[in-house]
């Protein structure tokens, strides 16, 4: 598509507003992408060696705080699950010494890359196991560009935490041009509720994590009204998720490997993203407020959904309801008992009670133990509202957002 033509379909997207004319205009001679930014895991940094991009990527075990007072044993690399965002351009040839400290082998496959097969970390196919200790070199040129991931091809090592994004950034950016550029890694585990192991061979899954992180703990994304965003989402695990952007129509830009061309962007608030697939969303943040983002899958809203702990069995009381939900963080008893007192005296004969009413809302907020920069100036108790699969997506006026990015700067010191 010309640059021209681009203008115009812009427009006809955008409207044709005076605000969004300019908003399209001034998007147009950018050419350099914006850096991608994965809320709650760093990316792994570069070397350069003879116009080589060298990366060092550790698979290990590590301590993943999903939650506070919730701390899962999984398997990562360089110290988080998942790990850390690899990004480079198209064009590059790219270095990735591999390191494996696991207590047994493993290999890395770079999912939707084009390249040798000796580089595809298939063990036992296109190479050799890395054991435990031992060391490999993965090098080869990027000729495509988009959404990507890396993880081993050992199935319940996946399972447990092995996964990266990998995003590889055009000679030239995409049309039109964001302003915020965010990934998201979908990740799912069985955890009993006095273990941390999470057991991969389960069908039932009861702890949801964007980047790591389960709701409320998982960052908010921050952008300024008027902004134009995009959130490339990456799935690998046993469900596919529908993950629901309140309060915006977006456009559905790119999938697994490949930006699509502007005739055949659909519409829509919903993209499901299916097992070991990717997706780019993008949409003009034009109305302030805090959004949620988040699977839409019923028991992936909120956290620990399996194995709860008998939770609805039996009659309710205050007492019984605390017992059962002692293991939760987060729980706020004085703010349940409040809320059963005010139960109906006929409550425990309704059909199905009890429900949500136990499950999310004042008695579950924990604001103080989540708060952060990018948490500032929510109300009272709204993280007893955002459970499992979900964050915030804040749409913020300009002093407020520049009084947030003030905080963040504060915070990094």
């Amino acid at each position: 598509m010309t640059p021209r033509r681009s203008f115009f379909r812009s427009l006809l997207e955008f409207g044709t507003g005076a605000a969004a004319v300019a908003h399209v205009a001034a998007a147009q001679p950018n050419t350099k992408p914006v850096p991608v930014h994965t809320p709650d895991i760093a990316d792994l940094p570069f070397t350069m060696d003879n116009g080589v991009k060298v990366f060092h990527l550790v698979a290990e075990p590590v301590e993943q705080q999903i939650i506070p007072g919730r701390t899962l044993d999984l398997w990562g690399f360089n110290g988080s699950a998942p790990g850390p965002t690899i990004q480079a351009n198209e064009g590059d040839r790219v270095r990735i010494i591999f390191d494996n400290h696991l207590p047994e082998p493993t290999g890395i496959h770079w999912h939707g890359l084009e390249l040798p097969i000796e580089m595809d970390g298939v063990p036992g196919i296109g190479q050799d196991l890395v054991k435990p200790g031992g060391r490999f070199s993965y090098e080869f040129p990027l000729h495509q560009n988009g959404t990507f991931f890396y993880h081993p091809h050992m199935a319940m090592q996946e399972m447990i935490g092995m996964l990266g994004g990998f995003i590889i950034h055009p000679k030239t950016a995409y049309t039109p041009h964001v302003d915020h550029d965010f990934l998201i890694a979908l990740q799912e585990y069985s955890v009993l509720p006095n273990s941390n192991i999470p057991n991969s061979m389960s069908m039932e899954f009861n702890w949801l994590t964007f980047n790591g992180k389960a709701g409320p703990a998982s960052t908010p994304l921050i952008i300024k009204q008027g902004e134009r965003v995009r959130i490339r989402i990456i799935n690998l695990g046993m469900d596919h998720h529908p993950i629901h952007l309140h309060g915006f129509t977006f456009w559905e830009t790119g999938r697994e490997g490949a930006r699509q061309p502007e005739a055949i962007w659909p519409r829509g608030n919903t993209a499901l993203v299916g097992v070991a697939q990717a997706r780019d969303i993008e949409f003009i943040a034009d109305r302030h407020g805090d959004w949620m983002f988040h699977c839409h899958l019923p028991h992936h809203m909120m956290n620990q959904m399996a194995s709860r702990g008998g939770v609805t069995n039996g009659p309710l009381t205050a007492a019984g309801m605390t017992a059962a939900m002692s293991d939760m963080p987060g729980m706020d008893h004085a703010a349940h008992a409040a809320a059963t007192a005010d139960l109906p005296k006929n409550a425990n004969q309704i059909p199905l009670f009890p429900q949500d009413a136990f499950m999310e809302g004042p008695m579950m907020a924990m604001d103080k133990d989540v708060e952060k920069p990018e948490t500032y100036g929510l109300p009272k108790n709204w993280s007893g509202f955002v459970g499992g699969m979900m964050t915030l997506v804040r749409v913020m006026k300009p002093e407020m957002y520049d009084k947030v990015m003030e905080l963040k700067g504060a915070a990094r010191g």
